[in-house]
């Protein structure tokens, strides 16, 4: 495999790489409880008498499954350290902040001391306030020196809008403090006529890492008197930058921290998250860099009430007549509107774009039979939204015009959303830090708050909702991304080449598997070495050849064909799926349907859409085929065999299904011409014999609907064993595989060069495949349902499933796993060493989009994969 959207050159010149991951294990730690009661207002609704009113409702009771009581805590007050200056100190008291908490104060400390530092507390527990007064505080030093600029902070956040939301704060708590703090955004939206003060000017720029990536650091001359005088970098919501996106954005630091050096800089890092397990461990990893950890919290929280919610079963039968229940989407819709009515500050976080914009839409007309000014109160936010519909959705939610908001992720990531009292969130987010980060957003300050998590009909969801334990009683997962992985460090070597000539002392900076990558970049004529280094050969710019979101190039632009109107976005790897032709597509509320797909566009890949109002959904179906390339490990499982290594796997969307909204009857079903892509990836896939097969007595008629069966649970069930969802991988099954000439079930990663998933679904195999089968046998069902064995996105549709036989293959497998694969493998590394590489490494998975494997677009399971 070559190199994700890297020249033809390259791909033909360097051939398949080594794509084993880095091992990086770290020992999870667990929640923190709080101990000591809070003082509350009282002015806002008790969420427990929220909650009552929900579950008053016909058969609503019932629904309820599990009720956690997370009680209230006392804060702990310290002082500021006495180098803050005092105007920064009264400018923070005429804020509101008459005392810092504990960790605060210890954070700026750190960041004083010229010590990198994660600050890693809970939601609303004033880490911006921790990295902000000793940035502030210098920023305002370097205000007063008689030449130059001053020195200078950059702040990275993961999303436009938590950078946009960030400069408004700072705007307002530096205002006491005149011209000397200059906040500026510089993104994708900046007008260009503005982004030369900013260069020139301001002295707190607020970007991404893709806008550090494609923007400042190739144009670093342009850049040079900020680069010169940076004193930080914050690092907003580090836990975001995990798995294969993570791995990007720790290289695009470390070409940072190359042309800091290069201009006399030396920057102290500020990291911040409230959702991390060894947030040190993690941080390190992602800068480089020793980093203090700070995560005593110290501030106050109000009483959490979070309710495990399953909707009920309908009298519909979907496929083989297996019963349905109610979509999460129509339940979280009911639960939005009867939270609005009550006055209830709710936002419902949604997985997929098209699941916000169904549940705005559904509350809205609910809410306009109720109140015609409640419906007015009520929306969708997401991304593919222009930005001037995103700052007025932000602006809105923030002056409490919004009552109710039905959000993607993109509204997880610290937006400042105070005044919240209920979160609903809409199907299992993929994580536990996810989901404790989504349901932190209500409560902010320091009331009482309610959480409900709606399941949706999957295995997963399902299992969740009657196993509380799984997300109360286990710790958040650990961040964890993997830099050495060649698809990603080869463009970044050579965007650093482009920027400045690589040399030998730069690859100690870029990690242990720089110098084995450089004859391979030199032989692909993508670099040239010289005497000063090695040189970028390439008239393009180097840094575009790379999407670090593993997106895969531009977006594609959604366009109304009769006006010509730019509606929004979709994401390159996600066209397929989500606006092929004759998909129906939703946004701000009206129903899209797509006339034609262009991929082949020379200005630029298009989705031409006319308004219309059809009376149904629409799902991509896809087929799925993989090949062996190499098998890094392999043991016996009795007299079967569990293998991880290297694939090739190869998805075509072939048709798409129109179902009936609401309800998801399947109308019908319509052929589709889209060109197959192929990824070369890590998978994890086990083998069983004919005597295991007579063992359990599966016969040939059922062998082919055991394995597929089996495959889709276990696909359902990996995201509690490794730092993913259901987005992040892929599956196949086949009753007799060509390279094991056994019958096979394998799980692959969606990303090429793997990101870690399967090689922990490797290590976790025995509970992950035990947790599989009990899921299975525990559902009430009689032949499979969505709630144990089926799959929406199955590329078979369905067909064959044999529940009953993938509970007794699964059990005749289990009988020979070892107590554990190779515990060897996950000894965490040493600081300052870099991990062992190699035949059975094994890293804890990141998270990160897919090619090939579901995304955000899309509603349920990842690409069903067939059973031939």
């Amino acid at each position: 495999m070559a190199f994700n959207h890297l020249p033809a050159a390259m791909h033909d010149a360097l051939g398949p790489l080594s794509v084993t991951p880095v091992t990086h294990s770290v020992p999870m730690a667990r929640n923190l409880r709080p101990r000591t009661p809070a003082k509350g207002t009282g002015e806002r609704p008790d969420p427990g008498t929220v909650l009552h009113r929900l579950a008053s409702g016909a058969d609503r009771a019932a629904r309820i499954t599990h009720t956690e009581h997370l009680p209230p805590r006392e804060g702990r007050h310290a002082v500021w350290p006495h180098r803050i200056r005092p105007e920064v100190i009264n400018a923070i008291q005429r804020a509101g902040v008459e005392h810092p908490w504990a960790h605060q104060a210890a954070a700026a400390e750190h960041a004083l001391d010229g010590e990198s530092v994660v600050i890693a507390t809970g939601t609303a527990s004033g880490k911006s306030l921790a990295y902000l007064a000793p940035v502030l505080s210098t920023l305002l030093d370097g205000s007063e020196a008689p030449n130059g600029r001053g020195a200078t902070a950059l702040y990275l956040a993961p999303t436009k809008a938590l950078a946009a939301d960030q400069r408004r704060s700072v705007k307002a708590l530096a205002q006491p403090l005149g011209n000397a703090i200059r906040p500026a955004v510089y993104d994708g939206d900046t007008p260009v006529e503005e982004r030369e003060w900013v260069r020139q000017y301001a002295n707190y720029v607020l970007t991404n890492p893709d806008m550090l990536h494609r923007g400042i650091l190739p144009a670093h001359p342009r850049w040079a008197s900020f680069l010169r005088a940076l004193r930080y970098v914050v690092i907003d919501e580090c836990h975001t930058y995990r798995g294969v996106f993570g791995s990007h954005v720790a290289q695009v630091l470390r070409r940072l921290r190359r042309l800091c050096a290069r201009y006399g800089a030396n920057p102290v890092f500020l990291l911040a998250s409230a959702t991390a397990a060894q947030p040190s461990v993690a941080a390190r990893r992602l800068t480089g860099l020793p980093v203090v950890e700070v995560s005593d919290d110290a501030s106050p929280r109000g009483e959490l009430v979070f309710a495990l919610w399953e909707p009920p079963l309908t009298d519909l039968h979907g496929e083989k007549g297996a019963p349905v229940r109610r979509t999460a989407t129509a339940e979280t819709a009911d639960l939005l509107t009867d939270l609005a009515v009550q006055g209830v500050r709710t936002v419902a976080f949604v997985r997929s774009r098209r699941g916000a914009e169904l549940v705005a839409v559904i509350a809205q007309e609910r809410l306009y039979e109720v109140d015609r000014t409640l419906a007015r109160r009520v929306a969708a936010y997401r991304g593919g939204y222009l930005p001037e519909e995103r700052r007025a959705l932000e602006q809105a939610l923030h002056s409490g015009e919004l009552l109710g908001l039905a959000a993607t992720s993109a509204l997880e990531l610290g937006i400042d959303v105070s005044g919240l009292d209920a979160v609903v969130i809409c199907g299992y987010p993929g994580t536990r830090a996810s989901l404790w980060q989504q349901a932190g957003r209500a409560g902010r300050s320091g009331e009482g708050a309610l959480a409900i998590l709606v399941a949706r009909d999957d295995p997963l969801d399902t299992y969740l909702v009657h196993h509380p334990e799984a997300l109360f009683q286990r710790p958040v997962e650990s961040t964890v991304l993997d830099p050495d992985n060649p698809y990603v460090l080869a463009p970044h070597l050579c965007a650093a080449a482009a920027e400045l000539p690589l040399t030998e002392a730069d690859l100690e900076l870029f990690g242990p598997a720089s110098p084995g990558l450089m004859p391979q970049l030199e032989a692909a004529k993508l670099l040239r070495r010289r005497a000063s280094g090695w040189h970028w050969t390439r008239r393009e710019r180097a840094a575009d050849l790379t999407d670090i979101r593993g997106e895969g190039g531009r977006p594609v632009q959604i366009v109304e064909a009769a006006t010509g109107r730019l509606l929004g976005t979709v994401d390159v790897s996600a066209a397929h799926t989500a606006v092929h032709d004759g998909a129906v597509h939703l946004h701000q509320g009206r129903t899209y349907l797509v006339k034609r797909l262009d991929l082949d566009d020379p200005d630029g890949s298009v989705a031409l859409v006319e308004e219309a109002s059809p009376p149904y959904s629409t799902v991509a179906r896809d087929t799925t085929s993989i090949s062996v390339l190499e098998t890094d490990t392999e043991i016996a499982w009795g007299a079967g065999r569990l293998c991880f290594g290297s694939v090739e796997v190869t998805n075509q969307v072939v048709s798409f299904l129109r179902r009936k909204l609401i309800t998801g009857e399947v109308l019908g079903e319509t052929k589709l011409d889209l060109p197959p892509r192929t990824l070369r990836t890590r998978a994890v896939w086990w083998t069983v014999t004919e005597d295991q097969l007579d063992a359990a007595r599966i016969n040939p008629e059922i062998l082919g609907g055991a394995l597929h069966a089996a495959e889709h649970a276990s696909i359902g069930m990996l995201p509690l064993f490794a730092t993913c969802d259901r987005w992040d991988i892929g599956g196949v099954s086949i009753p007799l595989h060509p390279d094991t000439l056994l019958p096979t079930v394998f799980v692959y990663d969606g990303h090429p060069g793997g990101a870690g998933f399967a090689e922990r679904a490797f290590h976790t195999a025995r509970e992950w495949l035990t947790a599989t089968r009990e899921a299975i046998a525990s559902c009430e069902c009689e032949a499979g349902c969505p709630s144990c064995v089926q799959s929406p996105k199955c590329g078979n549709g369905n067909d064959p499933l044999h529940k009953r036989g993938a509970v007794r293959l699964l059990t005749e497998l289990l009988r020979g796993a070892p107590e554990a694969t190779a515990p060897e493998a996950l000894v965490e590394p040493t600081a300052g060493e870099p991990a062992p590489r190699g035949r059975g490494a094994a890293p804890e998975p990141g998270a990160a989009a897919g090619n090939g494997t579901e995304t955000e677009e899309e509603e349920e399971e990842p690409p069903g994969p067939p059973a031939t």
